[in-house]
């Protein structure tokens, strides 16, 4: 697997979670529930999703695009 690879594979499940949890603070909006313990946990959730995609792009782990490195 090469490092680009790697790279979507981790983006994959990050943004998968987050979507997750974005809709599901989305579903609470639609339905007015914008205080209580559900509506915290969402919250919550989608902050610390936000927050891992972001410390993920930042750390710059993935490959130069001109890179074609294979772990063999």
């Amino acid at each position: 697997m090469t490092n680009t690879d790697d790279f979507r594979f981790h983006a994959h499940e990050l943004i998968v979670d987050l979507d997750a949890a974005t809709t599901e603070m989305m579903k609470l909006i639609s339905a007015h529930q914008l205080s209580g313990p559900e509506w915290e946990r969402v919250t919550q959730w989608q902050h610390e999703a936000y927050e891992r995609w972001m410390t993920y792009l930042n750390k710059r782990s993935y490959p130069d695009p001109g890179e074609n490195n294979i772990n063999s």
